[in-house]
């Protein structure tokens, strides 16, 4: 059920004198006392209710009664998506920032408190709704501190992973969640679109341990590009190189700078070049990727 059905009925309780509290909202409304809690914090401060708890009778009033819950319904599905669209611009990092985070704090007053974990719905969502029901679920895992277990593909290869979800951040119109790999014993990020089923576990973790552990190697992409260095067999003409900037070093060596390591990994599979001399993780990552091209070759010429 929505927030605004258990913030009018919490309303009617204060009109009608009955002193309404915490732990009668979530008795009737069979929730958390958390969440009846969030519940209450959203009418006061984003509904800006003139509430004053009175100590003598446990309960709630309105210290102006002349206030009126604004007449602005929003249903589930559209409180989902304001939170999404929310997230989305609490990322933007770009010119006119400032801007844009007024504006993300706007649609989280819209969208209010988030609801707890059983009670969500897919959104109707023409974009990713898949990806936002992702998004709902690890947000759930993250402030619960809940070891979850994703299917997640990269490279054409699909795996299961128990990961420890830590937060969501967002790079050149990509979501990433980052989180502590249990495989890997490292924190590193998954994309969004990557992850194809989500499994919220029961199993807690502590957060303290996983902030003293490391990056795995290729991260998630930044906005101060990679740099490889080639070395290739003619010179090249222009200032890029099938799309990728350039920058002569000497001889037929050259620096090139690109954002996601997937996409030129293709591209090194396919151009033209003598030797990759960096960065280490790349290199590794292209051997890993052959070998595997490879070895389903000699398995078809069997």
């Amino acid at each position: 059920m929505s927030n605004m059905h258990r913030i009018q009925w919490f309303d009617q309780q204060i009109r009608a004198g009955f002193y309404p509290n915490s732990s009668k909202l979530a008795e009737q409304f069979e929730i958390s006392k958390r969440q009846a809690q969030r519940d209450i914090e959203y009418l006061e401060v984003s509904l800006r209710a003139p509430l004053l708890y009175v100590a003598k009778h446990r309960g709630y009033v309105y210290e102006d009664k002349a206030y009126m819950l604004p007449l602005l319904y929003i249903t589930e599905e559209e409180q989902d998506v304001l939170r999404f669209l929310a997230h989305r611009y609490r990322q933007y990092n770009y010119e006119n920032a400032a801007v844009v985070q007024r504006i993300a704090h706007v649609l989280e007053r819209f969208a209010g408190p988030p609801e707890e974990a059983g009670e969500h719905r897919l959104p109707i969502f023409a974009a990713h709704p898949q990806r936002m029901q992702h998004w709902q679920l690890l947000s759930h895992a993250i402030r619960e501190r809940r070891i979850v277990q994703i299917r997640y593909r990269e490279g054409g290869q699909e795996a299961e992973l128990p990961i420890r979800p830590l937060h969501f951040t967002a790079y050149y119109n990509s979501d990433y969640i980052t989180a502590y790999c249990e495989q890997s014993c490292r924190k590193r990020a998954f994309r969004l679109d990557g992850i194809l089923h989500v499994q919220v576990t029961g199993e807690t973790f502590d957060l303290d341990e996983i902030d003293r552990t490391d990056w795995e190697d290729a991260p998630i992409p930044q906005r101060k590009p990679y740099l490889a260095r080639i070395e290739v067999g003619a010179p090249l003409h222009g200032e890029s190189w099938h799309g990728y900037p350039i920058r002569s070093m000497h001889d037929l060596m050259y620096e090139v700078e690109f954002y996601d390591p997937d996409c030129f990994m293709q591209h090194l599979l396919t151009a033209e070049w003598e030797r990759l001399l960096s960065p280490k993780w790349l290199q590794a990552k292209l051997r890993d990727r052959c070998g595997r091209i490879a070895a389903r070759l000699e398995e078809k010429g069997r």
